[in-house]
């Protein structure tokens, strides 16, 4: 990182930022340690690594596939081990003490409630566990002096036919710390439209969803999911650049899509490393995100998932940092966009942004004013 540059943050300044992050996957976000504990204390016996280190990197290795497919069959390991109210109340409570220790103080994350019954938990266990591990998560956060709020997303696989049931399901916990709905999985074959009924049953009760699309598919998922199922947010969304065109001499055309993505502020839920490995884009320099900030687009940036990416929020801003320059304020309004679009109630959402976010940034970059101001007195004394 060109941490001496006088206009970039540091890489102390990133993790102490308080950041929002959307797009976080909890089965994708374990511990290594973790993983090796849980499969020992429950018998499962096919990790490929018992090694917590190498464990860790061969998630990495085997998600850098460039195949969205193959970087899915990671998580039958991290599912596999967490098919017991103990094993996701414990890593509920882990994963929201590690966002809070990387300085995140909003969070959405996200699981399928189907992908966990194997061990003889009801769909509302599951639910109960992993809310009751996320507060307890919280107070640990507390307790070691960081700030976090963490809301679950409960998704329903694309692939199968529970849409309207998993729909009903955070329906149901909405007041107990369930903030809204998603589909995953494997995009090609499985459009959102599938699941119409799920989305038009939310939609009545008044509640929120999001929808992976525009990952490993093109713009048709995109429209799909706006159109159709009246998708609050994009999970991704990067194929859009397929609907803007760069001229020659610099001159940006949007498509009708991206225009009315843009119109309307629906937020994109990019997750640059994550796109990266699952072939969505080919270097994070080519990332539409670069592109997508400056048209002033409604983007986030996410983590997806933390375990295969090697990845935090922290890392994520870092990298963007490197590669476009980003300063304190470009970070700033990321953080901000996100908070904007979270589904928790609008005075909530505007109280974080005015007395957590925008207070903390101002520290950074007052901080950042001090030492520059010192930096160049000291360079003139020098200099006479």
């Amino acid at each position: 990182m060109t941490s001496q540059s006088p206009t970039l943050p540091t890489a102390d300044q990133i993790r102490r930022a308080p950041k929002v992050l959307l797009h976080d996957h909890l089965d994708g976000g374990l511990r290594p340690g973790t993983v090796v504990d849980l499969a020992r204390a429950t018998g499962y016996d096919a990790l490929p690594e018992t090694d917590p280190a190498k464990l860790g990197l061969w998630f990495r290795e085997a998600a850098d596939s460039g195949s969205l497919e193959r970087y899915l069959e990671t998580f039958a390991h991290t599912c596999a081990v967490m098919q017991t109210r103990d094993a996701l109340f414990r890593v509920a409570a882990e994963c929201a003490e590690d966002l809070a220790a990387d300085g995140v103080v909003y969070a959405e994350v996200r699981y399928a409630p189907e992908q966990h019954l194997e061990g003889g938990l009801t769909l509302d266990e599951v639910v109960a566990a992993v809310n009751d591990g996320f507060r307890e998560g919280e107070r640990r956060a507390q307790a070691a002096g960081h700030r976090i709020r963490v809301g679950a997303l409960l998704t329903a696989m694309r692939h199968a036919a529970r849409a309207l049931e998993i729909a009903e399901l955070a329906n149901a916990h909405r007041d107990a710390g369930v903030v809204g709905f998603d589909i995953a999985g494997a995009e090609a074959g499985y459009p959102p439209t599938r699941h119409l009924d799920a989305f038009e049953y939310l939609k009545r009760e008044s509640n929120h969803f999001t929808i992976h699309a525009g990952e490993a598919f093109g713009l048709p998922s995109i429209w799909q999911a706006l159109q159709w199922c009246g998708a609050d947010r994009l999970g991704h969304g990067v194929r859009i650049i397929d609907d803007i065109r760069t001229a020659e001499d610099g001159t940006v055309t949007l498509g009708r899509l991206a225009a009315y993505v843009r119109d309307k502020r629906i937020p994109l839920e990019m997750c640059p490393t994550s796109n990266l490995q699952t072939g969505a884009v080919a270097s994070y320099a080519d990332h539409p995100i670069g592109l997508l900030r400056r048209l002033h687009f409604r983007v986030t940036v996410n983590t997806d998932n933390r375990l295969m990416s090697g990845t935090s929020m922290s890392r994520e801003f870092e990298l963007l940092t490197e590669t476009f320059g980003y300063t304190l304020d470009d970070l700033q309004w990321f953080t901000v966009n996100a908070m904007k679009s979270a589904f928790i109630p609008f005075d909530e959402r505007l109280a974080m942004i005015n007395d957590v976010i925008k207070p903390g940034y101002a520290e950074l970059k007052s901080e950042w004013l001090f030492k520059q101001t010192a930096v160049t007195s000291g360079s003139v004394g020098q200099k006479s």
